[in-house]
Order: structure tokens, then C-alpha cells, then sequence
């Protein structure tokens, strides 16, 4: 059996993990997931039918009928989607139905780069790369970290296995051809073995 190969992205937003991970997912030919994108479907479908985002059961369902093959960016991305998409976020049992999709997601072939803020922590705590993408909080023009920082279930925080990649001096590209050094370090390695 061929040997499924994940890469793990977690760091703060405006840090240019989604844009790295982008780049790494069509470079090495993997599947890719914006786990935010997971929880902004949840919230989407609340606020589409018309449903308090409180609803714990009803945010749950929604959780367990998210097609992670069929994640809308353009949709998605709407402010107000990622303002319910914080309230949702915080429902432990969303949390769960949400890894549990995320882990499947992860383990199809070839493999995948998953683009989060807890993937090296939580979902994918085996992948075989990690990658902590941060910036300054200059450079991090949007701020809204704390609450994820300061989140009791699956925390914003690196994996003690992860590779710090600081991109605040980094334009995209020189970001991309850091990470790709790394992760070429470990393919390399793990073909010798």
C-alpha cells in the first residue's frame, strides 16, 4: 500500500499559510483543505436556513452533512459567514464531527495539506510534516487570533513537532521554496530509510 503523505499548515491568519498551502498541495500533487472553510460551511448552512447560530443540535447536523469535496470559497468567504463561522466554532461536538471529516479527508490518497489552527495539534498530529506559519502582528494586518489563542478545546498553538516558518520578511515565494526545502528534507530522508 502506498504511503499517504500529509502535510500539516496551523498559524495565525494573515500569515500566508493559506496561500503557502495552496502552493505546496499543487506542487507536490495532494489533496488540499482550508479546515476554516469546514467550519464556515457549519455556520453557512445555519444562516441559510434560517437558524439561530446557538443551536447546538442543529449546527451539529449541519457538521455531519458538510461535503468537504464541495467547499465553495467565493461562498464562503463572506464576512458575515466567518463572523457566525466563530460562534459555531466553539461547539465542541461541531469540533468533533468537523476532525472526524477532516482526519478522512486527510487519509485519501495521494494525501493532502490541510491549512488550519490546530492540523499539526489535533486533526493530524501524524502528519508527516508540520509547518508553523506566523508574522509579525504588523504584518498580520487583520487581528483576530486571541480568541483562537485563548480557546479552552484545540487551541491556536505549534505542534512540539513542527517547523517554525516566519514569513514576515518572506514574500509568497520565498515562503514556498522554505517550506518545500523542508518537506524535501524529510522525503528525502524517509526514501533512504
Amino acid at each position: 500500500m502506498t504511503h499517504v503523505f500529509t502535510i500539516a499548515i496551523d498559524g495565525p491568519a494573515g500569515a500566508g499559510k493559506g496561500t503557502l498551502a495552496r502552493r505546496l498541495a499543487d506542487h507536490y500533487r495532494l489533496n488540499l483543505l482550508d479546515t476554516g472553510l469546514t467550519y464556515r460551511a457549519v455556520a453557512h448552512a445555519l444562516l441559510r436556513l434560517g437558524l439561530p447560530l446557538d443551536n447546538v443540535s442543529a449546527a451539529e447536523t449541519a457538521a455531519r452533512q458538510v461535503d468537504l469535496a464541495k467547499l465553495d470559497r467565493s461562498v464562503l468567504s463572506a464576512h458575515a459567514v466567518g463572523e457566525a463561522a466563530s460562534k459555531v466554532a466553539v461547539f465542541p461536538s461541531v469540533r468533533r464531527v468537523l476532525v472526524e471529516k477532516q482526519r478522512e479527508f486527510a487519509k485519501a490518497p495521494p494525501g493532502a495539506v490541510l491549512d488550519g489552527r490546530d492540523i499539526g495539534t489535533v486533526v493530524c498530529p501524524d502528519a508527516d510534516i508540520k509547518l508553523y506559519v506566523t508574522a509579525s502582528a504588523e504584518v498580520r494586518a487583520e487581528r483576530r487570533d486571541e480568541r483562537d489563542m485563548g480557546r479552552a478545546d484545540s487551541p491556536l498553538k505549534p505542534a512540539a513537532d513542527a517547523h517554525l516558518l516566519d514569513t514576515s520578511e518572506m514574500a509568497i515565494e520565498a515562503a514556498f521554496l522554505a517550506a518545500r526545502a523542508i518537506i524535501d528534507d524529510v522525503l528525502a530522508k524517509r526514501n533512504k530509510a
